[in-house]
């Protein structure tokens, strides 16, 4: 199999079903994992309509801690040679997905960005968070040289034995730059491509707050000096000593 999605859904009724049917005519060999984050609408009816896809697997979790718990659950039990993280809502279009798969494979990439920074067309929610997605690009490139221009995009492509092999333990939003440094510290280049952006605002159901760019940066700082022996990538041949 060529590529895992990860989707995890919080109280997204109204583009639940819309989003897994543009990821489902994905002309990939794929899977889809659904992670209903214990929402409380009618997001589990809707997704629970999928069950009988054989390329869907749907996780009912009990409690809502955060997106980065819902991912971690479900990065054990990916079997693509590919794992991405989609979004509930429509704010990214899969069909992105497309070219970041022909990307990694034609370069050999072992992870591979969609970023929103490199399309001048990609669209704007709030300037605080494009200046806050800059900010967090701007530490992660100074501490790590990861060589990025969108720290904060939801499109994070990694390899997928790679990516069990980073021990990720992010339960909230700080999943990005958990993995962003943890990739760095394997020195596991990381290839960009454009991707558009059609983001919602707050009354739309958009979740990330000023706090979460917070969280970013202390967990950008934390994984810089932790040991690497926590998450070495034995695939790695130029491992950070």
């Amino acid at each position: 199999m060529l590529l895992t999605i990860i989707m995890p859904l919080y109280n997204e009724e109204a583009t639940a079903a819309a989003i897994i049917e543009k990821v489902l005519a994905l002309p990939l060999e794929k899977e889809l994992i659904i992670v209903n984050n214990a929402s409380t609408d009618r997001t589990r009816e809707i997704i629970g309509s999928y069950g009988e896809n054989t390329a869907v697997r749907i996780i009912e979790r009990p409690s809502n801690i955060g997106k980065g718990e819902a991912v971690t659950e479900a990065i054990p039990l990916a079997r693509g040679k590919f794992t991405v993280i989609q979004d509930g809502d429509l704010e990214y279009d899969p069909v992105d997905l497309i070219k970041m798969v022909e990307l990694a494979e034609t370069r050999k990439a072992r992870a591979v960005f969609g970023s929103r920074i490199l399309n001048r067309r990609s669209g704007i929610s709030y300037y605080r968070y494009l200046w806050g997605g800059k900010l967090l690009t701007f530490i992660a490139n100074f501490l790590f040289r990861a060589g990025i221009t969108d720290e904060s995009t939801c499109y994070k492509m990694v390899r997928t034995d790679i990516l069990k092999q980073l021990n990720i333990r992010s339960q909230r939003f700080e999943f990005c730059p958990e993995l962003v440094a943890k990739l760095a510290r394997n020195r596991i280049k990381i290839e960009e491509i454009p991707i558009s952006y059609f983001p919602r605002k707050f009354e739309d159901g958009k979740k990330i707050r000023w706090h979460d760019g917070a969280e970013a940066i202390w967990t950008l700082l934390k994984y810089r000096f932790q040991p690497l022996a926590g998450f070495a990538v034995k695939d790695n041949q130029k491992t950070e000593k």
